[in-house]
């Protein structure tokens, strides 16, 4: 079976691969178009989310059996329609949970803490501590939109703090040991920070609205690990600007590329204007599944799915 790699991956994934008998292709740079005019040739892909594999790309793709995805989510793939045509979808959420839920937790309590608005002033010379006076997460109630691999891994992760963690899923009896699942109105009604780890579906497209935010009964601190464009940032900013949101901690934004490698415009909508000079906001480039370890992990993941079963 001949696979091509549209992205570089930890270099594991294409050695294991080779000895496992397939035959190894790279191609990092062509166009879209380009790489559609040689994949009827392909049995297998391997891709980050260099561009979005769709109906035109697949009805070339003849001979396709496996699409693999070095990451968690699926969304750059039409999905249903690769199914409909016998090709096997592979996706390593095992790979970077734990780097997740570590980034959530990292941002919660940084923002908690004033980590990154203490540090600018020290390096600036400013000594303001009452300024920077911290709070404690032991004794919130800790919320949890979306509860699959990520989602249980941050509720995992604070199994060391004195908190309340409640999960709401569209899926039943997902809850653990770690979160009680509840109705998504008892979770507004209850939590003191939101965490969403979701994918990107139709049902999580802009969820993170006004509507959605000002049924929450108390203000709240807000991370985002899953995807930027399940938030309405203008409503998201309206948000912090109230005190309905204390705080956000964002991985992703609302206008990234699809490619997730970079921002749309050099020129950012005045609500992001707003988000890089608010002292209550940390902003990462979408890296909370991109450590050392992860890179190792995720390529590790595929190999494994497509020998379970090709080999």
């Amino acid at each position: 079976m001949k696979i091509l790699h549209l992205d570089t991956n930890h270099e594991l994934l294409i050695n294991q691969l080779n000895d496992l008998g397939f035959k190894n292709d790279e191609d990092y740079k062509s166009s879209k178009e380009a790489v559609e005019e040689k994949i009827l040739d392909y049995d297998g892909i391997i891709l980050r989310s260099r561009f979005a594999i769709d109906k035109v790309f697949l009805d070339a793709a003849t001979n396709l059996k496996f699409i693999g995805r070095v990451g968690a989510g699926l969304e750059n793939i039409d999905c249903d329609y690769a199914k409909s045509k016998g090709i096997h979808l592979i996706a390593a959420p095992e790979g970077n949970r734990n780097a997740v839920g570590e980034h959530a937790l990292g941002m919660l309590l940084s923002l908690f803490n004033k980590l990154n608005k203490a540090d600018a002033e020290v390096r600036l010379g400013k000594w303001l501590r009452e300024a920077n006076r911290g709070i404690e997460l032991d004794g919130k109630t800790v919320g949890i939109i979306g509860y699959g691999n990520m989602g249980k891994a941050f509720a995992k992760k604070l199994k060391g703090f004195d908190v309340e963690v409640l999960c709401y899923d569209i899926l039943d009896g997902v809850g653990d040991e770690n979160a009680q699942q509840v109705p998504l109105k008892e979770l507004q009604q209850k939590v003191d920070v939101l965490s969403l780890h979701t994918p990107q579906t139709p049902l999580t497209l802009g969820m993170i609205n006004s509507d959605f935010i000002n049924r929450f009964a108390n203000p709240f601190w807000f991370i985002n690990t899953a995807r930027g464009k399940s938030v309405v940032t203008a409503d998201l900013v309206s948000a912090l600007k109230s005190g309905k949101i204390l705080g956000a901690g964002l991985d992703v934004l609302e206008y990234e590329k699809a490619s997730f490698e970079a921002l749309f415009t050099a020129e950012m909508p005045e609500a992001f204007q707003y988000l890089i000079q608010a002292e209550n906001v940390l902003l990462t480039p979408h890296v909370a599944g991109w450590t050392v370890e992860s890179k190792e992990k995720l390529a590790q993941t595929i190999v494994d799915k497509i020998k379970a079963r090709f080999c």
